[in-house]
């Protein structure tokens, strides 16, 4: 049962088109670009909210504090560690 981490990353990468409507290919999304600012996806505030009840929803990531979100939802590589290391995602 090991688990694939670019299947994982694969994983985050279509959920977030998906979830956030966003213009870009999950293939286009590179692991470690940032998600926020003009250097990377460019999401906004509203969509970090989506993100973090599709992280909850898909993968079972809770993410208690904006503090804490601030560490995870830095690139597709940080949220992918988060899953990781909270043993998430093996339901569903």
């Amino acid at each position: 049962m090991s688990s694939d981490p670019s299947a994982l990353r694969a994983r985050i990468k279509s959920v977030m088109v998906e979830e956030l409507m966003l213009q870009e290919s999950p293939e286009a999304i590179v692991d470690e670009a940032p998600l926020f600012g003009p250097e990377g996806l460019g999401l906004d505030s509203v969509d970090a909210l989506q993100l973090v009840v599709a992280l909850e929803k898909h993968f079972g990531l809770k993410i208690p504090d904006a503090e804490a979100a601030k560490g995870i939802l830095t690139s597709v590589e940080t949220i992918a560690g988060a899953i990781e290391a909270g043993g998430a995602g093996g339901e569903g």
